[in-house]
Protein backbone atom coordinates (compact mmCIF):
# COMPACT_ATOMS: atom_id res chain seq x y z
CA UNK A 1 0.00 0.00 0.00
CA UNK A 2 1.38 3.51 -0.85
CA UNK A 3 2.23 5.74 2.25
CA UNK A 4 3.48 8.41 0.94
CA UNK A 5 1.90 11.37 -1.48
CA UNK A 6 4.53 11.13 -3.63
CA UNK A 7 4.46 7.84 -5.03
CA UNK A 8 1.35 8.39 -6.58
CA UNK A 9 0.85 9.25 -10.39
CA UNK A 10 -1.51 10.55 -12.28
CA UNK A 11 -2.50 11.16 -15.90
CA UNK A 12 -3.16 15.40 -16.57
CA UNK A 13 -5.61 16.37 -18.97
CA UNK A 14 -3.20 16.30 -22.09
CA UNK A 15 -2.63 12.62 -21.45
CA UNK A 16 0.76 12.79 -19.29
CA UNK A 17 1.65 10.95 -16.47
CA UNK A 18 2.80 13.48 -13.92
CA UNK A 19 4.35 12.09 -10.57
CA UNK A 20 3.69 13.48 -7.33
CA UNK A 21 6.71 13.57 -6.65
CA UNK A 22 7.44 16.83 -9.10
CA UNK A 23 5.90 18.76 -6.26
CA UNK A 24 8.30 17.95 -3.17
CA UNK A 25 9.24 20.48 -1.63
CA UNK A 26 5.44 22.30 -2.64
CA UNK A 27 2.28 23.50 -0.03
CA UNK A 28 -0.10 21.91 -2.07
CA UNK A 29 -3.54 22.14 -2.41
CA UNK A 30 -5.85 19.24 -4.40
CA UNK A 31 -9.52 19.73 -5.23
CA UNK A 32 -12.21 17.50 -7.01
CA UNK A 33 -13.98 19.95 -9.44
CA UNK A 34 -16.68 20.07 -11.72
CA UNK A 35 -17.83 22.54 -14.27
CA UNK A 36 -21.39 22.13 -14.52
CA UNK A 37 -21.38 22.56 -10.97
CA UNK A 38 -23.23 25.74 -8.31
CA UNK A 39 -19.94 25.63 -6.55
CA UNK A 40 -17.85 25.68 -10.19
CA UNK A 41 -16.98 29.49 -9.93
CA UNK A 42 -14.59 28.61 -6.87
CA UNK A 43 -12.19 28.51 -9.62
CA UNK A 44 -11.96 31.89 -9.65
CA UNK A 45 -10.70 31.59 -6.33
CA UNK A 46 -8.11 28.76 -6.40
CA UNK A 47 -6.45 30.41 -9.39
CA UNK A 48 -6.32 33.46 -7.34
CA UNK A 49 -4.76 31.92 -4.71
CA UNK A 50 -2.35 30.33 -7.25
CA UNK A 51 -0.95 33.03 -8.74
CA UNK A 52 -0.67 34.61 -5.30
CA UNK A 53 1.66 32.23 -4.24
CA UNK A 54 3.10 30.27 -6.60
CA UNK A 55 6.51 32.03 -6.56
CA UNK A 56 6.26 31.15 -3.11
CA UNK A 57 5.86 27.41 -3.02
CA UNK A 58 1.87 26.63 -3.57
CA UNK A 59 0.74 24.44 -6.18
CA UNK A 60 -3.14 23.48 -6.83
CA UNK A 61 -4.14 20.43 -8.41
CA UNK A 62 -7.32 19.61 -9.83
CA UNK A 63 -8.74 16.35 -10.42
CA UNK A 64 -12.30 16.52 -12.45
CA UNK A 65 -15.03 14.16 -11.25
CA UNK A 66 -18.23 12.96 -13.22
CA UNK A 67 -19.11 11.43 -9.58
CA UNK A 68 -21.70 13.92 -8.41
CA UNK A 69 -24.96 14.87 -10.45
CA UNK A 70 -22.94 14.17 -13.60
CA UNK A 71 -21.67 17.43 -13.78
CA UNK A 72 -18.51 16.49 -15.01
CA UNK A 73 -20.10 15.27 -18.35
CA UNK A 74 -17.30 16.24 -20.73
CA UNK A 75 -14.12 14.70 -21.92
CA UNK A 76 -10.70 16.31 -21.14
CA UNK A 77 -10.55 18.64 -24.28
CA UNK A 78 -13.82 19.80 -22.83
CA UNK A 79 -13.12 19.78 -19.66
CA UNK A 80 -9.39 21.96 -20.26
CA UNK A 81 -11.10 24.38 -22.86
CA UNK A 82 -14.05 24.79 -20.16
CA UNK A 83 -11.16 25.39 -17.46
CA UNK A 84 -9.07 28.10 -19.75
CA UNK A 85 -12.05 30.03 -21.10
CA UNK A 86 -14.30 30.71 -18.32
CA UNK A 87 -11.89 30.39 -15.25
CA UNK A 88 -8.60 31.51 -16.63
CA UNK A 89 -7.25 28.38 -14.96
CA UNK A 90 -3.06 28.02 -15.05
CA UNK A 91 -2.37 25.41 -12.50
CA UNK A 92 -2.22 21.78 -13.40
CA UNK A 93 -5.24 19.93 -14.16
CA UNK A 94 -5.62 16.37 -14.59
CA UNK A 95 -7.98 14.04 -16.24
CA UNK A 96 -11.31 12.92 -14.76
CA UNK A 97 -11.59 10.28 -11.64
CA UNK A 98 -13.56 8.87 -9.54
CA UNK A 99 -13.12 10.22 -5.57
CA UNK A 100 -15.00 7.16 -3.85
CA UNK A 101 -15.98 4.01 -4.16
CA UNK A 102 -14.30 0.79 -5.69
CA UNK A 103 -12.69 2.84 -8.54
CA UNK A 104 -11.59 5.51 -6.48
CA UNK A 105 -7.92 7.07 -7.67
CA UNK A 106 -5.63 6.09 -5.60
CA UNK A 107 -4.45 9.27 -4.49
CA UNK A 108 -7.92 10.23 -3.42
CA UNK A 109 -7.99 6.51 -1.17
CA UNK A 110 -5.23 8.26 0.67
CA UNK A 111 -6.21 11.47 1.38
CA UNK A 112 -9.49 10.30 2.39
CA UNK A 113 -7.74 8.17 4.76
CA UNK A 114 -5.27 10.54 5.61
CA UNK A 115 -7.83 13.21 6.19
CA UNK A 116 -11.20 12.08 7.44
CA UNK A 117 -14.65 13.68 6.89
CA UNK A 118 -17.85 13.98 8.96
CA UNK A 119 -19.69 11.82 9.28
CA UNK A 120 -17.54 9.31 6.83
CA UNK A 121 -14.66 9.89 4.96
CA UNK A 122 -16.14 9.67 1.61
CA UNK A 123 -15.68 13.08 -0.27
CA UNK A 124 -19.41 14.58 -0.20
CA UNK A 125 -19.25 16.78 -3.62
CA UNK A 126 -17.51 18.87 -6.01
CA UNK A 127 -14.56 20.96 -4.46
CA UNK A 128 -13.57 19.12 -1.83
CA UNK A 129 -10.04 19.99 -1.14
CA UNK A 130 -7.33 18.76 0.55
CA UNK A 131 -4.34 20.61 1.77
CA UNK A 132 -0.74 19.15 1.80
CA UNK A 133 2.38 20.66 3.66
CA UNK A 134 6.09 20.84 1.59
CA UNK A 135 6.96 17.41 3.17
CA UNK A 136 3.67 15.81 1.37
CA UNK A 137 1.89 14.96 4.37
CA UNK A 138 -1.79 15.68 4.74
CA UNK A 139 -2.70 18.56 7.13
CA UNK A 140 -6.53 19.64 6.50
CA UNK A 141 -9.21 19.15 4.78
CA UNK A 142 -12.00 21.95 3.73
CA UNK A 143 -15.77 20.71 2.62
CA UNK A 144 -17.30 21.80 -0.61
CA UNK A 145 -18.40 24.88 0.87
CA UNK A 146 -15.13 26.33 1.97
CA UNK A 147 -14.53 29.62 0.27
CA UNK A 148 -10.55 28.96 -1.37
CA UNK A 149 -10.08 32.45 0.10
CA UNK A 150 -10.90 30.80 3.47
CA UNK A 151 -7.85 28.19 2.98
CA UNK A 152 -4.80 31.28 2.07
CA UNK A 153 -4.24 31.38 6.34
CA UNK A 154 -3.27 27.93 6.29
CA UNK A 155 -1.48 28.22 3.38
CA UNK A 156 0.48 30.81 4.64
CA UNK A 157 1.31 29.14 7.81
CA UNK A 158 2.38 26.49 5.70
CA UNK A 159 4.56 28.08 3.33
CA UNK A 160 6.49 30.34 6.47
CA UNK A 161 6.97 26.72 7.99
Amino acid sequence: MTADFYDFTALSLQGKEVSMADYKGKVVLVVNTASKCGLTPQFEGLEALYRKYAERGLVVLGFPCNQFANQEPGDESSISTGCVLNYGVTFPMFSKVDVNGRNAHPLFAYLRRNLKGFPTSSVKWNFTKFLLDKTGKPVKRFSPATDPGNIEPHILRLLAG
